[in-house]
């Protein structure tokens, strides 16, 4: 007969050589946390090398790797010809028993909680994975542009500031923040505001400051407005909150402002989700009329607009159009955008600009997500935005993504001249791709897959007046442009031959 701690080992441990982790470190792990749980009292004497290799079917030189790695971080004492026992290290924490779960699941933890929970579909994640060596998506930057050895120094100096550690232990808000202040002389000068830090509002990203303002704005039942397609994570944030959406045509003028009068001016609009200079996922630009009639419409009827410049900083021709926001005079807009697009992702901030009563009713949801914030990061922001490097370093990038674009039309030219309806924006990093002649753009993603090509279904937009591409190409150099057009070409032509 086996001792009961034997018993008690062939049922808590199981080994998966499956895995990367080697053996002996698996099995080292369930030791421990039977130990912690007290299936393994201190004082235990466990069995010997050869009776575990025997009890685990494992080499003798296993078991003596187990027990070493035990002792190593002191969860047994091995006495020389004594044997192995069981002590607890100092400083452990010690789990509670778990005496109604089946003994060899002790160590695993469960995948369904024992009570029940609000599960929100709105919030399921689009996220998809695919191990196509080439993807395109719906206008991100490239991170290969973002300075790697200048941003290194950067950080490294601004974390050796020595006002760092006063921020860190600051107990009063009555003063703002230098990042707050250098932020909004940044704003005043690129966007045409006149505003000062207790209008403004920084997050860790657009979405975030999307949904606090969302969590401050609507109620359950509150009728939004967005364009015909829209931006998905927008709707995802809109519908969490409980708005009623609904979708309004947009043309080669953006918005349809007719059409928002007609069908919606009788009922009590909540808010208007527009795009600031490029529609998502269209690109078309809210001509300047346009413009001039909804900012008359929200000052009548008192409803918000959210203004989302998702892409300031990408504007190849001319300027970029001023916000709506720089020329409200009734505080109707809340303006939400971006800073620091042109560099790696971790170095974002977001940013909401708003009448000062919601700015600080913001603030008070973001203490409760985000009270740390990101110190460093703030520090060092404000420094290169002091001294231009953020001005340049955008500079900079726009004639690399401007380049890119152009090839872009070249290639589409090329190979879908007759296939593909587009207009070439004058900025922005994603092209508006409508084909003359609908087909199934899931097909054509799953032929596209076939030759190592990923396209996401977050940028096809089919319906029955619909088939168009939202195509990104702003992450992407030219020689990759041209071999994912031609992989694209394949796809199409493959479906079309069926």
């Amino acid at each position: 007969m086996n001792s009961p701690v034997s018993d008690l080992l062939i049922q808590l441990v199981s080994i998966d050589k499956s895995v990367v982790q080697p053996v002996y470190v698996q099995v080292a792990q369930q030791i421990m946390n039977a130990i912690q749980r007290g299936y393994l009292d201190k004082g235990s004497k466990l069995p010997g090398t050869r009776v575990l290799s025997e009890l685990l079917n494992v080499h003798r030189n296993t078991a003596v790797a187990i027990y070493d790695e035990l002792a190593s971080q002191g969860w047994v004492n091995i006495i020389p010809n004594e044997g192995t026992f069981v002590v607890v290290p100092e400083g452990s924490e010690v789990k509670i028993k778990a005496n109604t779960h089946h003994i060899n699941q002790a160590y695993e933890y469960p995948k369904s909680p024992g009570f029940p929970f609000q599960q929100s579909f709105n919030l399921a994640s689009t996220k998809e994975e695919s191990p196509a060596k080439y993807s395109i998506n719906d206008g991100k930057p490239d991170l290969r542009l973002h300075p790697v050895h200048q941003f290194s120094r950067w950080y490294s100096a601004a974390m050796k500031r020595k006002p760092l550690i006063n921020k860190w232990n600051k107990t009063s808000a009555l003063m703002p923040s230098v990042f707050s202040t250098q932020l909004c002389n940044y704003l005043n000068v690129t966007r045409g505001f006149h505003i000062k830090p207790l209008n403004l509002l920084n997050t860790r990203s657009t979405e975030m400051s999307l949904y606090i303002v969302s969590q401050v704005l609507i109620n359950p039942g509150d009728l939004v407005l967005v364009g015909q397609l829209s931006n998905y994570v927008a709707n995802m944030i809109f519908q969490q909150a409980g708005a009623k959406i609904r979708t309004v045509p947009v043309d080669n003028e953006g918005l349809d402002i007719g059409y928002i009068k007609k069908h919606f001016i009788h009922e009590h609009i909540r808010c208007i989700y527009v795009c600031s200079n490029r529609d998502y996922p269209t690109t078309t630009t809210l001509s300047t009329k346009r413009r001039l009639q909804l900012l008359e419409l929200a000052k009548i009827h008192g409803f918000a607009i959210i203004e989302d410049d998702y892409d300031h900083d990408f504007q190849f021709e001319g300027s970029s159009m001023l916000p709506m926001a720089s020329a409200d005079a009734h505080g109707n807009i809340i303006y939400l955008g971006k800073l620091g697009q042109s560099l790696f992702p971790s170095f974002h901030t977001g940013f909401v600009v708003a009448p000062e009563q919601l700015i600080t009713e913001a603030k008070n949801y973001l203490q409760l997500l985000d009270t740390q914030g990101d110190l460093i990061q703030e520090q060092m922001l404000s420094e290169l935005i002091s001294e231009g490097e953020i001005y340049r370093l955008k500079k900079k990038n726009i004639v690399t993504y401007k380049q890119r674009r152009d090839a872009l039309c070249a290639l589409l030219n090329q190979h879908f001249a007759n296939i593909l309806d587009w207009q070439i924006p004058s900025g922005g990093l994603a092209l508006w791709l409508r084909f003359k002649n609908p087909i199934s753009l899931v097909q054509l993603a799953e032929e596209a897959e076939k030759l190592d090509l990923f396209m996401p279904k977050t940028i096809l937009y089919q319906d029955k007046n619909t088939c168009a591409i939202r195509l990104g190409y702003g992450h992407l150099n030219q020689d990759e442009l041209k071999i994912v057009i031609e992989k694209l070409k394949q796809a199409y032509l493959k479906l079309v031959a069926v």
